[in-house]
């Protein structure tokens, strides 16, 4: 998959790197995802990874700096739809030496604004022109680029390089081989087909979580085969084989983990920060990685949850379950023990959608869309076999808002006929149980002060 590749570009203007770009991308097609992650290796197998976390990650986008990366780390085919290169000292130095005019001019920048770091500038190019002509001499780099400042600085408009300047703080430790813990690694991928590794699995799941994807966007086919299920301290992973063969030397030594849970996927909040700052979550457990919150959108303790490849789209009051690939629009309210029924087991194979500014009540189940403006009262199930009777006058209101929706004469409908529709309130008759619906006019308004 790699060459030996003799030289850098000789990039030193903007213009030098557009026409590299361009030559690059003349010959390679554009990715659809990439990063560069920090891999958690395995206790017992330390050539395979166990868990990851990308820094950032880039979707559909910042393509001149994959362009950089995979010139860096000596890609020479892109046949295979995954890509994933261990990270070493060189790709490191020659990834600063072709993002050379972008940090020239942050380090500028920066040098203008901080009397102690005038020097910043003859130090990156005095490490360029070492790099250039003898690479293997330089074994450290942490004069200058340890700095952290000199770091968020450059990251307020380039990110991709900022943690290629992280890199450099780590470079001693890639120098070395015998580094059994972690290791750094370019990720990427260029088609949305079949997941064949745990990076790419990751990287998907990112994507889903900060929003660069929409939910039910992305192939998940056969994920969970690929992740490994570990037992997790705080944001450590521990491989239960690892745990149990160690178990009393752990323990002797006072050094046996506080497992919080035990599981495949780690949770939302161990990966990704909330994308707004009203975002509440009073129970980090109950989000799980994949999971998408849409701004002003609050969680509470208790029963709610909400799985991978699901969640809210906006402001939204969750006391409830949101299965996965389930997705919840804004301004609705779910119940205390409210259920969404999920596409991940009991023979359930249509993702369900509810719409905007709906109510479901403590303790309902709802398994089938609803369309805006609906509501299922407390302690029912509307599934999609249940019979729902809806009187013919009702029937005429609720068909006024659902043009699509036909009228029936024995005015008995199954609930999947009634799935989508608008401004549907669904109830239970106490004279007999039976499952009715008629046509809600009621406005659903969350609280503002809680969102």
């Amino acid at each position: 998959m790699t060459q030996n590749i003799p030289a850098i570009p000789n990039i030193l203007t903007k213009d030098d790197f557009k026409t590299f770009v361009d030559n690059f991308y003349s010959e390679h097609k554009k990715p659809k995802c990439f990063g560069i992650s920090r891999s958690e290796l395995s206790h017992i197998d330390s050539s395979r990874v166990i868990t990851l976390n990308f820094p950032m990650l880039n979707f559909e986008n910042n393509y001149g700096s994959f362009a950089v990366f995979a010139y860096a780390a000596r890609i020479e085919s892109f046949s295979e739809n995954e890509v994933i290169v261990d990270i070493d000292a060189p790709f490191v130095f020659r990834a600063l030496c072709m993002f050379y005019p972008f940090i020239i001019e942050s380090l500028e920048e920066f040098s203008k604004s901080s009397s102690d770091y005038d020097t910043v500038l003859s130090d990156f190019k005095n490490l360029c022109n070492k790099f250039k002509t003898d690479p293997h001499s330089i074994k450290r780099a942490d004069i200058l680029f340890s700095n952290s400042l000199v770091h968020k600085h450059i990251g307020k408009h380039h990110k991709n390089i900022q943690i290629v300047f992280e890199l450099l703080r780590h470079i001693s430790e890639i120098y070395r081989d015998d580094n059994d813990s972690y290791k750094f690694q370019l990720v990427a991928f260029f088609e949305d087909s079949k997941t064949n590794s745990l990076q790419v699995a990751y990287a998907k799941l990112h994507a889903l979580s900060m929003g660069y994807a929409p939910l039910r966007s992305l192939n998940l086919d056969g994920i969970f085969a690929l992740f490994p299920n570990l037992a997790w301290s705080g944001n450590k992973a521990y491989e239960l084989e690892y745990l149990r063969d160690n178990e009393i030397s752990l323990k002797m030594d006072g050094a046996f983990p506080n497992i919080d849970f035990i599981d495949k996927f780690p949770r939302y909040l161990m990966q990704v920060l909330p994308q707004a700052d009203n975002i509440r979550i009073l129970d980090s457990s109950k989000t799980r990685f994949g999971a998408f919150l849409g701004a002003g959108y609050t969680q509470m303790p208790g029963a709610s949850y909400v799985n991978f490849n699901a969640g809210a789209l906006g402001a939204c009051m969750n006391e409830g379950r949101i299965s996965s690939s389930v997705i919840v629009g804004e301004g609705t309210d779910i119940g205390g023990g409210a259920s969404i029924l999920g596409v991940l087991s009991g023979g359930n194979t249509t993702p369900i959608s509810i719409g905007k500014n709906c109510l479901l009540g403590a303790n309902s189940v709802t398994g089938i869309s609803l369309g805006d403006g609906c509501i299922v009262d407390a302690g029912i199930s509307i599934l999609a076999g249940s019979v729902v009777k809806i009187s013919k006058d009702e029937a005429q209101k609720i068909k006024e808002v659902n043009k699509e929706f036909e009228i029936k004469e024995d005015c008995l409908y199954k609930g999947v006929a009634l799935s989508g529709l608008h401004g549907i309130h669904f109830r239970i008759k106490s004279q007999d149980s039976h499952l009715i619906a008629f046509r809600s006019k009621k406005e659903i308004v969350l609280n503002s002060d809680l969102h």
